[in-house]
């Protein structure tokens, strides 16, 4: 079932949340955990992270270092099977630009087509690290809306090199990402709509927002983009603030804004474990305006806050 079927034909705002594979090395029950966790909300779809190859340094023993490729967490596919056939949950495993080939991409896009995943989160993927495809654009894309081609020309059964791709009874049907306060390289946040559209026309079934805490924030992002034709469903995307450190961290990570509000009382705070109850305080708060607003859904960012997300959906859904 598509995503977008799920999200207007729900008669009540629907709840997801989004999970990262485990890093390289460790069990993938640190996934299902999450997934047990959340599970009795009803989730109606999940999200799994795409991580791309980086390069590493590692130390030889004669003191130099060698250079390699990695990838830190590795096994989105495999997990979206994963939480399809353990929960039977919909998975939308994220397909990302940056550290992937387009050759790369098809295998993942077969991959998913054999195993009956047919929902998609498309991305072009963060710049942060240095990834092994990088000085190399013909053999990867620069952006999503490049990805999205190569997906809907997979979903009309051709390939690469105009290669026939047989048996797909389910084209893929994909949401992309926006951002409320303006993607970090976009001049404006007109321009920021004007691709953000393109996205739209080009096949985007819906929109998830960068985490965000100003509530105006949002409402204003959608105000033009309505104002600008975009008339598909726009899910805010929330993740509760737990750590001190989060008040520095998610600005310039993210390069977003925290409400002065909610700084003062973060600083107030005298152990993480305070800035975690004020973070699932303004979690609820912030989820309850939304929906009384007329939010279709709301997606969670479960990444070190599961407990904390649990606690805010348990109060609003």
């Amino acid at each position: 079932m598509r995503i977008i079927d799920i999200i207007n034909d729900s008669p009540n705002p629907v709840f997801s949340f989004e999970i990262l594979p485990p890093l390289k090395g460790n069990s993938i029950y640190k996934v299902f955990d999450i997934v047990e966790k959340l599970k009795r909300f009803d989730p109606k779809f999940v999200n799994i992270t795409s991580h791309h190859s980086e390069y590493i340094y590692k130390p030889l023993p004669d003191g130099t270092h060698r250079r390699v490729s990695i990838v830190k967490r590795p096994g989105t596919v495999a997990i979206a099977a994963a939480i399809q056939n353990r929960y039977g949950l919909i998975p939308v495993p994220h397909i990302i630009c940056k550290g992937f080939t387009k050759e790369e991409t098809e295998y993942a896009l077969l991959d998913l087509n054999f195993l009956g995943i047919n929902n998609l989160l498309v991305l072009r993927g963060d710049e942060k690290g240095q990834d092994s495809t990088m000085g190399q654009p013909n053999i990867s894309h620069e952006h999503a809306t490049d990805l999205q081609k190569q997906i809907n020309l997979f979903n009309e059964g051709i390939g690469l090199e105009d290669m026939r791709i047989q048996g797909i009874e389910t084209p893929f049907s994909y949401g992309m990402a926006c951002y409320p306060e303006k993607h970090e390289e976009a001049p404006n946040m007109e321009s920021d709509i004007y691709y953000m559209k393109k996205k739209m026309e080009n096949g985007a079934d819906y929109f998830v927002t960068q985490m965000f805490f100003d509530n105006e924030k949002y409402f204003s992002f959608v105000e033009r983009c309505r104002a600008a034709g975009i008339n598909v469903p726009i899910i805010p995307g929330l993740k509760p603030i737990s750590k001190m450190s989060h008040l520095t961290m998610l600005p310039k990570v993210f390069r977003i804004d925290i409400p002065e509000e909610l700084a003062s009382r973060i600083r107030e705070c005298k152990t993480d474990t305070e800035v975690k109850q004020v973070g699932i305080e303004w979690g609820i708060r912030q989820s309850r305006e939304l929906l009384e607003k007329g939010a279709l859904g709301l997606h969670y960012y479960t990444m070190s806050v599961s407990d904390s997300v649990s606690k805010i959906v348990e109060n609003v859904y």
